[in-house]
């Protein structure tokens, strides 16, 4: 009875100790998985966070005038300063009723400074120039004073050909800050009209100047849009 009890006894020990032994085991297997990243349950990266942005679509404004439409996209990537300045007359209306002054059949067509009669308005500070993108033909571009490439204010022009060649290369680079995107047809139409000379006046001093269409050319109004 004695013998049995003490079999009985020792079998189950060693049982519960092969228990104890096959625990650690797997519980070293465990520690192991872990510390190589198998067993990883750290928080996954959020999959629809990773996917890039979707690109900004570019700020457009209509300038709607009596020979048609023409529709600008803004460059503010490449040209911010510029751009936020071209807005900043935008949103004022200090191109409603201004006219295209000067327009050069073949090269471009230039507005931003002169009421119908030809009075200069007044324009803010000048900006810092920013040439990045060249001067290429439906791209739009900052006038300014020369030898002066920080003198830009309102006056823009949009180029009718590729100037490139020519207008990259002098006082600083003249600033791309937009490109017409529709109405391209209308710029040409501008392009095509008679010149003149006539008088302009700016703080009540008379000149003459020079290129200007000899029947007005006037942006009736700029505006921002959402679509063209």
């Amino acid at each position: 009875m004695g013998l049995k009890l003490f079999l009985k006894g020792n079998l189950m020990n060693r049982r519960f100790s092969f228990c104890i032994i096959l625990l650690n085991v797997l519980g070293l297997i465990a520690a192991t998985l872990v510390y190589w990243g198998c067993g990883d349950v750290s928080p996954k990266p959020n999959v629809l966070s990773d996917k890039p942005e979707k690109p900004q679509q570019a700020k457009l404004v209509k300038l709607k005038t009596n020979m048609g439409d023409i529709v600008i996209a803004l460059e503010e990537k490449a040209a911010p300063v510029t751009a936020a300045n071209f807005l900043r007359y935008v949103e004022e209306g200090f191109y409603d009723g201004i006219v295209f002054h000067r327009v050069i059949a073949g090269f471009m067509i230039q507005t931003g400074g002169f009421d119908q009669d030809l009075s200069a308005r007044q324009p803010h500070e000048p900006v810092v120039n920013e040439y990045k993108i060249s001067n290429t033909r439906a791209t739009v571009a900052m006038a300014k004073k020369g030898g002066n490439p920080d003198s830009a204010t309102s006056q823009f022009f949009i180029n009718v050909s590729d100037n490139s060649k020519n207008l990259d290369n002098q006082n600083g680079g003249f600033t791309v800050f937009a490109k017409v995107v529709k109405g391209m047809d209308v710029v040409d139409k501008i392009a095509a009209v008679k010149t003149t000379i006539k008088t302009a006046t700016n703080r009540g001093r008379k000149f003459s100047m020079r290129d200007v269409p000899a029947d007005s050319v006037v942006i009736k109004s700029a505006k921002v849009v959402h679509d063209n």
